[in-house]
């Protein structure tokens, strides 16, 4: 159901934005709404509070955000809202951020590494990927785990590439584990 909503509610502000020309306005409001929605634990308690009727979270979401967005985006706060589904309203812009995303060919890459990668290396990784993709731009998120040993992760939506000593090590491992079971079969 969630995810449905969130599809729903974000392909109209996408059709929206793209028709009005408002592309890069809205989905600098929709990344500022959702970080509001990620980072302010008070107004999460308030509209999920059963006892606060809908009129009156819709008043505070207006004295929020009324003047500070567009009159769609606060529509579409208010819609809803009103439909009870405050708490899919933070899918609905992710889902519509990366729509916007989509449509300005900008991926988004996550790499994980056993160290901190410096300039240079994020700058070679970043260069390879706009080379080796249709994306003409990166959101790059770095992270470390120590566990991989050396080589590196790089997630891009669904696709993984895994190029990590951890994980030859564990492909290696099974491969010799199958041996080991094929010569043990063999034996008198």
């Amino acid at each position: 159901m969630a995810k449905l909503v969130s599809k729903t509610y974000g392909d109209a502000l996408f059709e929206l934005a793209v028709e009005s020309g408002q592309v890069d306005e809205m989905l600098e409001e929709a990344r500022c709404i959702r970080q509001i929605l990620q980072d302010d634990n008070e107004l999460s308690k308030l509209m999920n509070h059963p006892k606060i009727v809908k009129e009156e979270k819709i008043e505070i979401l207006e004295q929020i955000f009324k003047g500070r967005v567009r009159n769609e985006v606060a529509g579409l706060l208010r819609m809803l809202v009103s439909k009870g589904h405050y708490g899919e309203m933070e899918s609905v812009f992710t889902y519509f951020i990366d729509q916007v995303k989509e449509y300005k060919n900008i991926g988004t890459a996550y790499v994980t590494a056993p160290m901190p990668l410096t300039d240079s290396q994020k700058k070679q990784v970043r260069d390879s990927l706009l080379g080796s993709t249709r994306y003409v731009e990166f959101e790059m998120h770095y992270s470390v785990d120590e566990s991989l040993i050396g080589g590196m992760v790089i997630r891009i939506g669904d696709r993984v590439v895994d190029s990590s000593v951890k994980s030859k090590l564990q492909s290696l491992t099974r491969e010799l584990s199958k041996i080991q079971l094929k010569v043990g079969e063999c034996a008198p």
